[in-house]
């Protein structure tokens, strides 16, 4: 069983950054982003996978790449999303997910909500 805590949520304008947090208790084989806003399906945002030799793959929703940045730390099971230039839309729960190493489980953090104003 792995456990996701997140910080890093908050309320901003347009325009601003924010970085969000995310670690895990154990070995995960990739970890990523989703997000929830009211009224809406949860929605894939980015995704990192550890490779061999500290090598990542990095995967992002067209609706943020050239913002957002995700990036993180195999060693230490932690990942970030460095989210900039924050749109009103971009208002929602965000989410921490993971798959074990190994096992491929997934896991869900309990959320961290990112409100942007106008």
């Amino acid at each position: 069983q792995v456990q996701l805590v997140e910080s890093g949520g908050g309320l901003v304008q347009a325009g601003e950054s924010l970085r969000l947090s995310c670690a895990a208790s154990g070995r995960t084989s990739r970890m990523g982003w989703f997000r929830q806003a009211p009224g809406k399906e949860r929605e894939f945002v980015a995704r990192i996978t550890w490779r061999t030799w500290r090598a990542v793959v990095t995967k992002y929703a067209d609706s943020v790449k050239g913002r957002f940045t995700i990036s993180g730390d195999n060693a230490k099971n932690t990942v970030y999303l460095q989210m900039n230039n924050l749109q009103p839309e971009d208002t929602a729960v965000y989410y921490c997910n993971a798959n074990g190493s190994g096992t491929g489980d997934d896991y869900w953090g309990q959320g961290t909500q990112v409100t942007v104003s106008s």
